[in-house]
């Protein structure tokens, strides 16, 4: 039973990453994020972390309706420890929201498919 739990785990830490978001590390963040030409939501997570397994279905929803328009990306906390520290990121989740280069807007912490979807909307 603990084998299907930690395969069922890791199969809902990928969702997002083979169906909508980009896995970001030191190498390609200034491109996929600070570079991009659309507006990017960057959610900083860990494996281990309730809170950031319960976003993924909420940011699964999300990008589906804003694939277009909002680039999906994630940084895995335990990985890129560089870049946590260089956007002062203590807790996870927390979302960055960018555009053209700029952090715009953050949410720390477990939220809403709403207050997502609110922080984006701007950006359509």
């Amino acid at each position: 039973m603990m084998k299907t739990q930690i395969e069922g785990t890791r199969l809902l830490e990928k969702t997002i990453v083979n169906g909508h978001a980009i896995e970001l590390n030191e190498a390609n963040f200034d491109g996929e994020v600070l570079n991009a030409v659309q507006p990017v939501l960057v959610q900083f997570w860990a494996g281990w972390s309730g809170s950031c397994k319960a976003m993924t279905p909420i940011l699964e929803s999300v990008a589906k309706d804003q694939a277009v328009s909002i680039k999906f990306a994630r940084v895995n906390v335990e990985d890129q420890e560089a870049l946590t520290e260089h956007y002062g990121v203590s807790s996870v989740p927390t979302l960055l929201i960018f555009n053209q280069g700029d952090l715009l807007d953050q949410i720390v912490g477990r939220t809403t498919e709403q207050a997502v979807r609110e922080k984006l909307e701007p950006l359509r």
